[in-house]
């Protein structure tokens, strides 16, 4: 396993927008979320990517579930306004991990000499974490923008409901220094002093 190493995504690094679809809106079918500033956090990296010429992946999640708000027939399949333009790659799965789809992701990284990802979007503790996890076993240098991602109260099988907020950090404890570097959007898109 690659040990992740603090500094600035370099100028091959890829930002792998994960399952930022209009299903997610959806309150009553997922429950409470955290984190209102995600979807501007993930504007401003597409901006801030865009900008610098630097790869852009959008994944989306295609629930086999037809009762899901994530299924391909439903409306909430749709990316939400904010993941606009024309990605680099769009990656279409039906689990939680992004390199788990098609096409396939790690394929198209290493056809491109891509050596580290940044990684944002929904679900914090499921498809974005995962995607971390995987891309760090396969050798990436990973970035986990946790500002720029959301997630949702989750109820064990004990019956006690956990706050989507004490998800997202049990996912940057879980995550830093192992699989991947925990940053902020400011962190990014700011030029280093």
């Amino acid at each position: 396993m690659t040990v992740p190493t603090p500094g600035a995504p370099g100028p091959r690094a890829a930002l792998v927008v994960v399952d930022v679809q209009r299903g997610f809106d959806d309150a009553a079918y997922w429950g409470r979320r955290d984190n209102p500033s995600c979807e501007a956090n993930i504007a401003a990296l597409l901006a801030h990517w865009r900008e610098s010429g630097r790869p852009v992946v959008f994944v989306r999640h295609d629930s086999a579930t037809p009762t899901s708000p994530l299924h391909p027939d439903r409306p909430g399949n749709a990316f939400k306004d904010i993941v606009t333009g024309t990605p680099d790659l769009l990656v279409r799965k039906s689990v939680n991990s992004s390199f788990h789809g098609s096409p396939d992701l790690h394929a198209w990284l290493q056809a491109h000499d891509v050596p580290e990802l940044v990684v944002c979007g929904i679900t914090t503790n499921h498809c974005c974490e995962t995607t971390a996890r995987v891309g760090g076993n396969l050798g990436y240098r990973v970035h986990f923008a946790l500002d720029a991602t959301h997630t949702f109260d989750r109820t064990g099988p004990d019956g006690v409901t956990v706050p989507a907020a004490d998800l997202s950090r049990i996912t940057a404890v879980n995550l830093h220094g192992e699989f991947a570097t925990v940053v902020t959007t400011a962190e990014l898109i700011t030029p280093s002093r």
